[in-house]
């Protein structure tokens, strides 16, 4: 009986501890909070496989409270994350914000150009200057 306990007790910290690195990787905060929610039901299930192993039903109540609160964290989270903006929640890598910071720094540069030369050419559409 005792291999079977320590069995379950190595999968659950193997589990807590890949939910821990998915939590930090990401790349969303859904992706997190579903991470998150892993770690609380391992913990569940941690204390769950101690009060088998000890035979204590006085432990009972601290479950419900864990899964109360796990549940309640997701569904704060997921309501929070329902209006996050689209690609709002992404990590972005060092290449990705380098690229952008060199496009936004070009069509700076191009419309400085354009200012100074004087060929800001105006193809239709409202005034320049205008707010739509």
């Amino acid at each position: 009986m005792s291999w079977i306990i320590v069995a379950c007790g190595v999968l659950l910290t193997a589990g807590a501890v890949l939910a821990v690195v998915r939590a930090e990787k990401g790349p969303s905060i859904l992706d997190r909070t579903v991470a998150l929610d892993i770690v609380v039901t391992t913990m569940i299930a941690a204390v769950a496989l101690y009060a088998a192993v000890e035979r204590r039903a006085d432990v009972v109540p601290v479950l419900v409270v864990l899964s109360l609160v796990g549940f309640v964290g997701s569904v704060t989270v997921a309501r929070f994350a329902s209006v996050e903006p689209e690609g709002e929640g992404r990590v972005r890598t060092r290449e990705e914000v380098a690229a952008e910071d060199k496009a936004r720094r070009e069509a700076e540069e191009e419309e400085e150009r354009r200012r100074v030369s004087g060929t800001d050419e105006h193809h239709g559409g409202g005034a320049e200057g205008e707010v739509r």
